[in-house]
């Protein structure tokens, strides 16, 4: 069984807008929205692998992330552990740099269906809040 620790940046604007990526469409979970981010590699801590990944994948710096939520999820053929940070300040300007599309998302229209299965509890405490 496959285990992986991903961690990933939830990027909200003054707005109160999120900004999501798609999914390869040859990959696992393909062609479904996502907050970017990816696997944590050997040696990196939770926090340092969101910096990294959000600088490959969508090209910002984070200046201020905390801990929104954290879970674990069984898939069939994979065990993952999430690390689900709110990056509320950043440098930069978020764009799908590994040429994936990217868009901004009203916090309340975010929709589970479009995500892989496991952000579904991320996404209604998201919509929840004030």
């Amino acid at each position: 069984m496959k285990e992986l620790k991903i961690s990933t940046g939830i990027i909200r604007n003054a707005a109160g807008e999120v900004f999501i990526t798609q999914r390869a469409a040859d990959g696992h979970m393909a062609n479904k929205w996502e907050f970017p981010g990816g696997k944590i590699e050997e040696g990196e801590s939770p926090e340092m692998a969101l910096a990294r990944e959000l600088f490959e994948e969508v090209g910002i710096l984070p200046e201020s992330a905390f801990l929104f939520d954290q879970l674990e999820y069984q898939f069939p053929d994979r065990h993952i552990t999430l690390w689900f940070w709110l990056v509320d300040s950043w440098q930069g300007e978020p764009f799908g740099k590994e040429g994936q599309p990217g868009k901004w998302v009203a916090q309340r229209e975010l929709n589970a269906d479009d995500f892989p299965p496991a952000n579904a509890p991320v996404i209604a405490k998201l919509k929840q809040e004030p």
